[in-house]
């Protein structure tokens, strides 16, 4: 039996497995019920499960220890990962199916199998160019051993620049910086700048490292040179001191996805970071943005109070996030539509923020999120789902 037959039995459902196409199935049809086909829609922030290909990805791994563990097996068979992954529950016990099943997923002939799940998942939900990011590799900034960050970033950055994104012109990526090592991530920034599919640059935000640390300085320089965004992109670390006592996965993912970022915003403006570097786009990932306005209104009061702290502003913290800021939508907080769109007027939302779905997480949002908002203008909804993206990405669109 060919890879085609078994591609034709899994969409006809003939066949025992799983098909991204069928799952997303209720997402196209909301997709063509709204007529997405003239709005360009840009997802700014989705995942693919980078230890499925770890065997691919640790070819290029540049230490021959590190490369050796990563390509072992240990004692039972299985294959060594030098990630930090968690089971945190996060399939809600299998009730979530494509978390258990999606390594069920047949590829398609002649690409690999992370382009074919991608391209079927951009098709079903409606999504026109997808920025791509690692899953577990997003604690990797609380790894105990930094050099592993470093190496492993590397390699998995080669493999995503060279075997993945020259199948598709519509798949991208903001490249993981290893922000443990500035030197490091200065030579990510020099090597993989100017690569097809590359868009910018993403830290992860589980870290301790202080954003306005001097030696970051030479990386945000780069940077902006190249007049690409560098984005922060929340996780939840589960064995943060401070959320050891949470039982419950629920919680500790609804402050862990907001506090790191939290941090990071505070010390980049407080520090003056958009003073100095006027010209970079700073982006907040997968944060949501009900802590957004909260972040405005606190920093502007102690701001006002204590304002020989922070010499190099010329503005109130606020207007800093609105101007130099941009944020992705999910996981949107929408229960309460007035205080959403007092939200979204204090971050300049037609302007400042881009569609993100987050895809295939627990908790990801169809562009319905914001197509459907009442109080949004048609210019608005556009910007949002996609022209801001197009503008901060520099995404040569037909």
């Amino acid at each position: 039996m060919t890879q085609s037959d078994l591609v034709r039995e899994a969409i006809s459902g003939t066949r025992p497995g799983f098909d991204s196409r069928q799952h997303l199935a209720n997402a196209r049809k909301q997709a063509v019920e709204r007529n997405y086909a003239d709005i360009l829609i840009v997802d700014a922030d989705a995942h693919h499960y980078e230890n499925d290909s770890l065997g691919e990805i640790a070819k290029y791994i540049e230490d021959p220890v590190i490369r050796h563990r990563a390509q072992g097996t240990d004692k039972y068979g299985k294959a060594q990962s030098l990630s930090m992954e968690y089971n945190q529950n996060q399939s809600v016990a299998g009730r979530i199916v494509r978390y258990p099943k999606r390594r069920q997923e047949v590829g398609d002939p002649g690409v690999p199998r992370d382009v074919s799940i991608v391209r079927r998942q951009m098709e079903s939900i409606g999504i026109d160019y997808q920025v791509q990011f690692p899953t577990p590799m997003l604690h990797l900034g609380m790894h105990p051993d930094p050099q592993i960050e470093t190496a492993l970033s590397w390699a998995y950055t080669r493999w995503l620049t060279e075997e993945i994104l020259p199948h598709d012109d519509r798949i991208m990526t903001l490249v993981y910086l290893p922000f443990t090592d500035p030197d490091a991530s200065l030579r990510a920034v020099e090597t993989f700048g100017s690569r097809p599919g590359v868009v910018g640059f993403m830290v992860t935000g589980a870290r301790y490292k202080a954003v306005h640390d001097n030696a970051y300085m030479k990386v945000y320089r780069a940077i902006e040179e190249r007049d690409l965004p560098i984005a922060f992109h929340a996780s939840s670390y589960p064995h943060e001191r401070m959320f050891e006592g949470m039982n419950k996965f629920l919680s500790a993912h609804a402050l862990g996805f907001t506090f790191y970022n939290m941090v990071h915003l505070t010390n980049c403006v407080i520090n003056g970071l958009p003073e100095r570097f006027p010209s970079l786009k700073w982006i907040w990932m997968e944060s949501g943005l009900a802590w957004i306005p909260f972040m405005m209104q606190r920093l502007d009061n102690e701001y006002s109070m204590r304002t020989s702290e922070a010499p190099l502003l010329k503005m109130k913290p606020s207007e800093y996030m609105r101007r130099n800021f941009y944020y992705t939508t999910q996981p949107i907080e929408d229960g309460n539509l007035e205080a959403l769109e007092l939200t979204m007027r204090m971050v300049n939302a037609e302007s400042q923020l881009l569609f993100a779905s987050d895809y295939p997480h627990w908790d990801f949002n169809l562009p319905s999120t914001i197509y459907d908002l009442p109080f949004l203008s048609m210019d608005a909804k556009r910007n949002i789902l996609g022209e801001n993206a197009r503008r901060i990405f520099h995404l040569e669109t037909t």
